[in-house]
C-alpha cells in the first residue's frame, strides 16, 4: 500500500508525538499531511502517510504502545478529495468563478476525477494577501484563482512568494488593474470562464497546456 491516512486517538503526555514519529520513521513511511488537536487530554493526530509497505506491522506497532486508544484507517484525503481549486476574492466575481469551476469539476468528476472547490469572499489588502500565505499551509491545492476588481501590492507579493514555493501551483486572475495579474499564469476576462481554467488546469482528463497558452495569457 502507497498512500494511506491513518487516525491516531491517544492519551495527552508528553512525548507521545516524538515516540509516533519514531515508529513511523522506523517502517520508512513519509508523513505528507498532519493535523493535531487535543480535547479533554486526548489527542487525535490525523495523520496522511506515504510509502506504506507493511500496513498491518504498522499498526502492531503503533498498538503496542500503551498510550494508544485506538487507531482508525481510511483512504487518503487526496484519494477522496483529489486535487483542490481556491478562489479568493470578493463581489459577485467570486461566485461566477465558483460556477464555472463546480460545473466543469462535476463534469471531470462523473468521470472519475476527483477535484473539490473551495471559495471564500474576502476584501481587502491585508486579508486576501493573508489568505494567499496560507496557501502554503494547505494540502491538495492545484489551482489559485484571485478574483476582484483590484489587486496589488501585499497581495502580490504574497503571490509570489507562494509561487516561489509551489512552483506546479496554477494562479489565474481576472483582468483587473493593480499588479497581481503580473504574477498569473493565466489571465481570464470572464469571471466563469476562469473557473472552467481552473478546474481544466489541474484535471488529468483534461487537454489543457497552461504553458503554451501563458504565452498569450488574457481571454
Amino acid at each position: 500500500m502507497s498512500s494511506i491516512s491513518l487516525t491516531l486517538t491517544t492519551k495527552e503526555k508528553k512525548g507521545v508525538l516524538d515516540e509516533i514519529t519514531d515508529i513511523l520513521s522506523s517502517h520508512r513511511a513519509n508523513i505528507s499531511y498532519v493535523h493535531l488537536y487535543v480535547k479533554n487530554d486526548v489527542g487525535t493526530l490525523n495523520l496522511e502517510l506515504e510509502n506504506v509497505e507493511q500496513l498491518d506491522e504498522l499498526i502492531e506497532d503503533l498498538e503496542s504502545k500503551d498510550f494508544i486508544l485506538d487507531i482508525e484507517v481510511h483512504g487518503s484525503l487526496n484519494d477522496i478529495f483529489g486535487k483542490r481549486i481556491l478562489i479568493f476574492g470578493g463581489g459577485a466575481q467570486v461566485s461566477q468563478v465558483a460556477v464555472g469551476a463546480i460545473t466543469e469539476a462535476d463534469r471531470h468528476n462523473i468521470r472519475g476525477e476527483r477535484i473539490s472547490v473551495d471559495t471564500i469572499p474576502l476584501i481587502g489588502e491585508e486579508d486576501i494577501a493573508e489568505a494567499v500565505e496560507a496557501v502554503n499551509r494547505l494540502p491538495r491545492v492545484g489551482a489559485l484563482v484571485l478574483a476582484g476588481s483590484l489587486m496589488g501590492g501585499k497581495i502580490t507579493e504574497a503571490v509570489r512568494c507562494l509561487k516561489g514555493e509551489h512552483e506546479d501551483l496554477i494562479v489565474i486572475t481576472l483582468n483587473m488593474p493593480g499588479s497581481v495579474t503580473k504574477e498569473a499564469d493565466l489571465i481570464v476576462t470572464d469571471p466563469v470562464q476562469a473557473g472552467v481554467m481552473a478546474v481544466m488546469a489541474v484535471a488529468s482528463t483534461a487537454v489543457f497546456d497552461v504553458e503554451r497558452l501563458a504565452n498569450n495569457n488574457k481571454f
